[in-house]
């Protein structure tokens, strides 16, 4: 384990740190650090910053509620430099985006991966712009009860084909019963982050369970 000691500030006594969401794996925002704010970060787990333009110590969250809980600390080769992952309680970015790192300035002719929160951002923008010819623009407009007859009928796609022990037909039908629960999720305002924590927060109740009969079987 690295010493904070080790780790080379700058002649203003900072060194920069990226700030990653260890979920979605994208890079919320670069902040900088210094040894203070670096011990502050470790000692209660939550991200602290030093503001340049202030000149003062930055827990995040402590105005606006969106906590970052520190995950990892990782210096780069150079120790000039931190990778710091986090999950956040809310936006990163003061705008409220959920990112600071919005704004496009080129793009390539490479495709992005695809992601969830991406498809997400998709289905929003279907719903808030309505375009003409859009299956999932026809969806929003029928609204949720039709939705939700989908979600329906697509539970029932999936046992069908699972029953039948349909490896491929399985996997196409949960990609549309997926689908379709995300659209709902869209009109209910309920995010991919949301989901997330839901699962984490029983993946912490099972943990717990797990040791207690280990516990008692131990006895």
């Amino acid at each position: 384990m690295l010493d904070i000691d080790q780790l080379k500030f700058d002649e203003k006594g900072l060194i920069p740190a990226i700030v990653v969401d260890a979920d979605s794996k994208k890079v919320l925002t670069l902040a900088y650090m210094n040894k203070e704010s670096l011990k502050i970060s470790m000692e209660k787990g939550l991200t602290c910053f030093w503001s340049r333009s202030r000149q003062e110590l930055w827990l995040k969250g402590e105005t606006s509620g969106n906590y970052q809980h520190i995950v990892s600390i990782t210096a780069d080769c150079d120790r000039d430099a931190l990778t710091v992952v986090v999950r956040k309680d809310g936006p990163a970015c003061h705008t409220g985006a959920d990112s600071c790192f919005f704004e496009e300035v080129y793009r390539g002719g490479e495709p992005e991966g695809f992601t969830l929160e991406g498809l997400m951002a998709l289905l929003q923008g279907r719903k808030e712009t309505l375009p003409e010819g859009s299956y999932t623009s026809y969806l929003f407009t029928k609204g949720i009860d039709k939705i939700l007859k989908k979600v329906g009928e697509e539970c029932t796609e999936v046992i069908i084909a699972a029953k039948a022990d349909d490896k491929a037909e399985t996997v196409y039908e949960v990609a549309d019963l997926c689908y379709h629960v995300m659209v709902m999720m869209v009109e209910m305002g309920i995010s991919v982050e949301d989901i997330r924590k839901e699962l984490a927060s029983r993946h912490v109740i099972d943990h717990k369970v797990k040791q207690e009969k280990m516990t008692g079987n131990a006895k």
